[in-house]
C-alpha cells in the first residue's frame, strides 16, 4: 500500500511540474539556512577551539574585577605578578608575565594605522610563545632602559612597509613617539584578548612611563593581564587555588568577600565561547526554521487545492472498496513525499554553498554534518505529516456518493 503510494505522489507531483517546484521552495530555503547555519555554526566552534588548543592549555590568566559586570572591581600590579612567580606561594609555576593593553595610532611616511599596543617582558618568549621571526625579541636591556623600541606583528609590518622592504633599523612613530623597530612578530592565533597580529610590542616599562603613566598608590605599575604558566595541565586547577588564596591575602580580601580579582584558565575561555557559539548556532537554526513553517503552509494550502482537484477520482476510489485509511495514507505520503523532495534539493544546494564558503574563509573548516543533514530532513518529514495531515484528513471523509457528482 505505501509504495503504492508513493508511486501515485511522484505521479500527481511530476504531472504539475511547476506548481510542485513552488510549493516546495519554502521547504527548499527553509532547510537550505538550516543546514548552512548549523554547519557554519559548528565550524565556527571547532575553529574556536582549535586556536585556544594552539595557545596552550597550561596557561592561567589573572584580570583585575569581574567577569559579572556587577562584580567588585579591582587593580593588578606588577608585584601581584612578582608574588606568583615565588615558588614558595605557588608551586609547578614555568613562568609569569604581565601585559598592558593601549590603543594607538602607528605611523611611517604615509601610512597610519590604528594598532592594539602592548606592553610585554622578555619571559613573553617562554610564557606566551611570541618570538620574533625576523630581528631580535624584547631584552632585559630594554626594560631597564625603558628603551622605544618596537617589535611588529605581522598585518602591522604589512600596512606600514612595502613588500620586500627591511624593517629591522627602521622608525616608526607610536602616539607621536619615534620607535626603532628590532624585530616582527611571528603570525600570531586569534584570542580571548583579540588578534595580536595587528599589534606593536614595546618594553613593559616604556609602555608604562612614556605611554600610559598608570601607578598604584604603592608606587607598583598597574597591569591589564597577568598571565601565569603552569608546568603541567594536571597542576592548573591547585595552582588556581594557590593564586587566588595569594592574591585575596594581598589585596586583604577576607573570606565572605567577593575578589576583587579573577583567576580563569584556557579551558574556562573555549567553554564561555562554546556556550555563546551554541547558542547562536540554536538561535540562528530555531530563525531559519520559520521558513520551514512557511513552506509547510504552503504545502497544505496546495493539498488542499489537490483534494478539490481530485475529488471525484477520491469518490470513485471510495466507491470500489478503497478505506478511508487508505485516502488518508495516500495525501499523507504525497504531502511527505513533497516536503522531504524539497528538502533534498535544500540540503544539494547547502552543500554548494559549504563548498564556496570553505574556499572563501582560509582556515574555516565547515563541513556538511550528519547532523545537520538529519536535523533539515527530519524537519521536512515532521511539516509534511503535520500540514499534510488535515488535508489528507478531509479527503478520507469524502461521501462517495457526494464526491461522484462533484462537476
Amino acid at each position: 500500500m505505501w509504495f503504492a503510494s508513493l508511486r501515485i505522489a511522484l505521479k500527481a507531483l511530476t504531472s504539475n511540474k511547476l506548481r510542485s517546484l513552488l510549493t516546495m521552495l519554502g521547504m527548499i530555503i527553509g532547510v537550505f539556512a538550516v543546514v548552512v547555519l548549523v554547519s557554519v555554526g559548528r565550524g565556527v566552534e571547532n575553529y574556536v577551539k582549535n586556536l585556544f588548543i594552539q595557545a596552550g592549555t597550561n596557561t592561567l590568566f589573572v584580570i583585575p574585577g569581574s567577569l559579572d559586570e556587577t562584580g567588585r572591581a579591582g587593580d593588578l600590579t606588577v608585584a601581584d605578578a612578582r608574588a606568583i612567580a615565588d615558588p614558595y606561594y605557588v608551586e609547578n609555576v614555568v613562568g609569569v608575565v604581565a601585559e598592558i593593553y593601549g590603543s594607538v595610532i602607528a605611523t611611517r611616511n604615509s601610512e597610519n594605522m590604528e594598532v592594539q599596543l602592548m606592553g610585554i617582558w622578555p619571559a613573553h618568549t617562554e610564557v606566551r610563545g611570541w618570538e620574533a621571526v625576523l630581528g631580535s625579541n624584547i631584552s632585559s636591556q630594554d626594560i631597564a632602559n625603558r628603551s622605544r623600541v618596537a617589535i611588529l606583528g605581522q598585518g602591522t609590518y604589512a600596512r606600514l612597509f612595502e613588500p620586500g622592504d627591511y624593517p629591522i633599523g627602521a622608525t616608526i612613530k607610536l602616539d607621536n613617539k619615534t620607535f626603532e623597530v628590532i624585530g616582527v612578530m611571528e603570525e600570531m592565533s586569534a584570542g580571548f584578548f583579540g588578534d595580536f597580529n595587528d599589534s606593536a610590542f614595546i618594553p613593559f616599562t616604556t609602555m608604562q612611563d612614556r605611554i600610559v603613566r598608570r601607578k598604584a598608590v604603592s608606587g607598583s605599575y598597574l597591569t591589564d593581564v597577568i598571565v601565569v604558566k603552569i608546568n603541567d595541565e594536571e597542576q592548573m586547577p591547585e595552582a588556581q587555588i594557590q593564586i587566588e588564596d595569594l592574591l585575596a591575602e594581598r589585596h586583604r580580601i577576607n573570606y565572605f568577600e567577593e575578589n576583587d580579582f579573577t583567576v580563569i584558565s584556557q579551558a574556562d575561555f573555549l567553554s564561555i565561547f562554546q556556550g555563546v557559539t551554541s547558542a547562536l548556532t540554536v538561535f540562528l537554526g530555531l530563525v531559519s526554521a520559520i521558513s520551514l513553517i512557511v513552506g509547510g503552509i504552503g504545502i497544505m494550502n496546495i493539498m488542499l487545492v489537490s483534494v478539490t482537484e481530485r475529488t471525484r477520482e477520491i469518490g470513485l476510489r471510495k466507491a470500489i472498496g478503497a478505506r478511508r485509511r487508505f485516502i488518508l495514507s495516500q495525501f499523507i505520503v504525497e504531502a511527505v513525499t513533497l516536503a522531504l523532495v524539497g528538502g533534498a534539493i535544500g540540503v544539494l544546494l547547502a552543500g554548494v554553498s559549504i563548498l564556496g564558503i570553505n574556499s572563501a574563509l582560509d582556515g574555516l573548516d565547515v563541513r556538511l554534518g550528519i547532523f545537520a543533514v538529519l536535523l533539515g530532513g527530519g524537519f521536512c518529514a515532521v511539516i509534511g505529516l503535520v500540514f499534510g495531515f488535515y488535508p489528507a484528513f478531509r479527503a478520507s471523509r469524502l461521501n462517495p456518493i457526494e464526491a461522484l457528482r462533484h462537476e
